[in-house]
């Protein structure tokens, strides 16, 4: 019974919170957000006795929002300024759409008054698709007007209103290709290409694979990058990969020599006193304890060692004027290592995962190219870095 008793409280009070929520929303202006709450909150039993608040608030707040919108319409008509035709369309697609929310709970019963809440609804069909038309011829004619423009941040505008008019109106008049075409004018291309400032032959592969901007994953709405150079497109930035210094150390092969011991535990043996007798338990039998022994082992372990530093500059630069607009270093490195063992002795005196290194043998060093060909992996990922990091237009 308690339990009962306290959860029954606990729905009057989420309910009683609701309620003075709906009544704040209504009371600041928010008539379609308290529209929202109080419909949701008739959906379930929309005749008990705790629900006639929610009532009354649903009447009061969809006819003082569709007050207000009608009249906000009316002054927007009289300013007859183009801009205002989305507002207008938008204005006349909520209006039905708020009488739509409220249709399905129809009829509502006032209970202390005795009669059934009031909604006047209206059919806005020939306003909705003539503010519709006229919005979408506004969108149309506006947009074909901005594509003319120089500017790609104008013509995006236009590429943005034609997205919109599709949604809004699919299929109307050329849209689809003039959205291509916004598209196609609003973008940025970039050529991304190498320099090589360095005495050392850079590889084809790391070229390659540096330029192979699919994998990079860096093409956005506006951005497209391209390493060769396609006919017909007139390209707005450059991204160079200057290649400075290539730094490849000697091949070298380290030895050093060091020894290891550790007592192993080798069978068992009769415990002695310090006389030197043997220990025996109650019933005469000898006492048997481990014993241990000492093992050694004398390492000798090799370490091939080879090095690369490539030293870079990525440069932006702006074709329109041929002017730079910034520049990034970036180095990379990359170390061969190769380390294994042979051994002298027991090699059980040293720790179990050093075995491994036993397995291993010399190995060929890497060629100069194929060195300068494994720091690709951390100058793309430091190229994708600064390309993310750093956008041509801000």
């Amino acid at each position: 019974m308690k339990k009962i008793t306290t959860l029954l409280a606990l729905f009057l009070i989420l309910s009683s919170c609701g309620i003075k929520q709906t009544r704040e929303l209504l009371t600041s202006g928010e008539y379609d957000a308290a529209i929202k709450n109080a419909v949701d909150a008739l959906r379930g039993n929309k005749n008990a006795k705790g629900k006639q608040d929610y009532v009354y608030m649903l009447e009061e707040a969809f006819a003082k929002a569709k007050e207000r919108d009608l009249r906000d319409i009316n002054g927007w008509f009289k300013d007859a300024n183009p801009q205002n035709l989305e507002k207008i369309y938008n204005t006349y697609v909520q209006l039905n759409y708020r009488q739509e929310q409220i249709r399905p709970l129809l009829p509502l019963q006032l209970q202390k008054e005795g009669r059934e809440a009031l909604f006047p609804f209206d059919d806005y069909t020939d306003q909705i698709v003539s503010s519709k038309n006229a919005l979408s011829k506004y969108l149309y004619d506006n947009s074909k007007a901005l594509l003319a423009n120089k500017d790609k941040m104008v013509i995006r505008r236009a590429y943005d209103d034609l997205v919109y008019l599709e949604s809004i109106n699919p299929g109307f008049k050329d849209v689809a290709k003039l959205t291509d075409e916004a598209k196609l004018k609003g973008t940025d291309f970039v050529n991304v290409y190498t320099k090589n400032e360095t005495n050392i032959v850079i590889p084809v592969r790391l070229q390659n694979d540096l330029l192979d901007f699919s994998t990079y994953g860096l093409n956005d709405k506006w951005t497209v990058y391209h390493s060769n150079r396609q006919k017909g497109i007139d390209y707005d930035y450059g991204l160079i990969v200057n290649f400075r210094q290539i730094n490849i150390s000697p091949e070298q092969v380290k030895e050093k020599q060091f020894d290891k011991e550790k007592q192993i535990k080798d069978g068992v043996k009769n415990l002695l006193d310090a006389n030197g007798h043997i220990v025996k338990d109650s019933l005469g039998h000898p006492i048997k304890v481990d014993n241990f022994k000492t093992i050694r082992v004398s390492i000798y372990e090799y370490s091939q060692l080879k090095s690369c530093q490539v030293t870079a500059k990525v440069d932006y630069i702006n074709f329109k004027n041929n002017q730079l607009i910034e520049t990034f270093p970036i180095a990379s490195e990359f170390v061969f290592s190769n380390v294994y063992s042979t051994y002298r002795g027991d090699r059980r005196a040293c720790e179990e995962n050093y075995y491994s290194n036993f397995d291993k043998r010399a190995v060929p060093f890497p060629s100069n190219e194929q060195m300068v060909f494994d720091t690709g992996n951390d100058l793309k990922a430091k190229l994708k870095d600064i390309i993310v990091r750093n956008k041509f237009r801000r």
